[in-house]
């Protein structure tokens, strides 16, 4: 029976084959799996207990107002004031039926959304390569990979191609990083293992091999919902805590009318049934019956605007708390964020140029100095969009496909989508200008190449880290055509002006 190491990542690969027990070349049989499958369960992540609808109805009375009103209601029948206690009633109904039917919505959809959560993953049993449920996957799994998967469990990497992974969601990082094969000596953090891939993670560039080294809840990402499952608690939020605090002053102040109207009438010589009677129905009529449906409302509302904005909300109360928030303390992107990068301004020798739109929507102008231009006509603009989406690994899916929008490199994407604003789509540019060989990323040169047949001529379109560029650049184009470059010092301070202005930047 194979034991899982505790730090993968210090061992070299043919000793983890050993550890494992499984061939780098076969792969593990049909019987291990099955074995493995019943030793560390199913390759998913412990769900949170559902709250069924029952569970919902009831937290729909789980207020301290709804118990006011409903000790008013039951006071008002055993007065016999029939009117009174049946509007009291249908209040609490309505208010109810609102709070459960949008909480309801809103934990369906998440529930279909992790349904929908599922993936693939290429392994090699047996010595052939199978594409199965990552749920299927077990400990000693060969897992194959590619640009654009999704790591589905957390992987010890056995070969490499110009790999780069985006562990945004992990630790924060929005640059990926570059993954090798090499052992790692001792304890290092989570973001140091250079040579380990983590469920829910995505390969944005390059190719490779893993042995999987834990599965489910034994995952990096599994440590996590463990942590978050146990750090539950039932605070409320801003908005139940002032109810509530209404809810008990109301109480009192009720209860203070009621004993000196009582106390005053029978003084005075008053029928003691009378002054009760009266007593209780200005306490009744002193609780505001529309309060709970006005705040239910109210937040059933914020809950809508924020589904049309693709935010779902389980909890109606959570509405009132998102908004309360002033201050978001975080140290990196890629964390609260989408990690999504827009092109907005291109760089040329003839000035720069700004382009509008932001996000993945292909639908954007170029303009400069306050003036639109048309960028398939821009001598010096065209050839650089160009570049940008010639020289590119990402790929954009059509809006009715049922795959990704987006796939591959946050930078990669925003350059795609600065070419589709310009009418310059990949597959167009391939068919007139084949690719003929790639030149993947090199963290030593920082830099991509691609050829492309063109005209009977060939064409390199190449990107990367601007002083990398830079330094081999002999020619700039211009609006008067090809110069020799010559003021590299004054590209390079553009560049840097460009980064102190918080904008990511590339020179292709």
């Amino acid at each position: 029976m194979a034991d899982l190491p505790n730090q993968p990542w210090t061992i070299s690969s043919a000793d983890l084959f050993k550890k494992l027990d499984v061939s780098e070349d076969d792969g593990l049989s049909d019987a291990e799996v099955q074995q493995r499958r019943e030793q560390y369960g199913a390759n998913r992540l412990q769900e949170a207990q559902r709250r069924g609808p029952l569970q919902i109805l009831i937290e729909q009375f789980k207020s301290l107002v709804i118990g006011i009103l409903a000790i008013a209601a039951i006071l008002s029948f055993a007065f016999a004031q029939w009117i009174e206690g049946f509007a009291i009633v249908f209040a609490i109904l309505i208010n109810a039926a609102i709070g459960f039917f949008m909480e309801y919505q809103a934990v369906r959809s998440m529930e279909a959304l992790q349904n929908l959560s599922s993936s693939k993953a290429k392994v090699r049993r047996q010595g052939q390569m199978q594409e199965i449920d990552a749920e299927n996957l077990v400990p000693g799994d060969m897992v194959l990979l590619e640009s654009g998967d999704m790591i589905p469990a957390d992987l010890r990497l056995t070969e490499t191609s110009k790999m780069q992974v985006n562990e945004s969601s992990l630790t924060g990082e929005s640059v990926p990083v570059t993954k090798t094969t090499e052992p790692i000596e001792g304890e290092v953090e989570l973001a140091d293992r250079t040579n380990m891939l983590f469920k829910g993670t995505a390969l944005t560039r390059g190719s490779g091999e893993g042995v999987v080294v834990a599965t489910g809840m034994q995952t990096e990402l599994g440590h996590i919902s463990e942590l978050a499952q146990e750090a539950k608690t039932e605070e409320r939020t801003p908005l139940e805590k002032r109810l509530n605090q209404l809810g008990r002053r109301l109480i009192w102040v009720t209860l203070i009318i009621v004993a000196l109207i009582a106390i005053s009438g029978i003084i005075v010589g008053k029928d003691i049934r009378l002054m009760v009677e009266t007593a209780v129905a200005l306490a009744v009529a002193a609780i505001p019956e529309g309060l709970p449906i006005v705040a239910t409302i109210a937040l059933a509302r914020g809950m809508w605007r924020m589904a049309k904005r693709n935010a779902l909300i389980n909890k109606l109360a959570a509405v009132e708390t998102l908004g309360a928030t002033s201050v978001i303390c975080t140290d990196k992107t890629g964390t609260l964020t989408e990690n999504r990068m827009t092109v907005s301004h291109v760089v040329l020798d003839s000035g720069d140029i700004e382009i509008s739109g932001e996000g993945l929507e292909p639908e954007g102008e170029f303009s400069q100095d306050d003036e639109t231009l048309n960028p398939l006509e821009h001598d010096s603009l065209r050839p650089a969009l160009e570049v940008g989406v010639l020289c590119n690994n990402a790929a954009l899916q059509p809006e009715d496909s049922n795959e990704s929008r987006v796939v591959g490199d946050p930078m990669e994407v925003a350059l795609l989508i600065a070419g589709a604003k310009a009418d310059l789509q990949r597959d167009a540019l391939l068919e007139d200008m084949p690719e003929v060989r790639e030149e993947a990323f090199d963290p030593d040169t920082k830099m991509m190449a691609t050829l492309h047949k063109s005209n009977g001529d060939y064409r390199f379109a190449v990107k990367g880290a601007p002083e990398s560029v830079l330094k081999v650049c002999t020619q700039i184009l211009t609006s008067e055509g090809e110069k020799e470059l010559r003021d590299r010092d004054s590209w390079k301070q553009r560049s840097n002006d460009l980064a102190a202005q918080g904008l990511q930047h590339k020179r292709w």
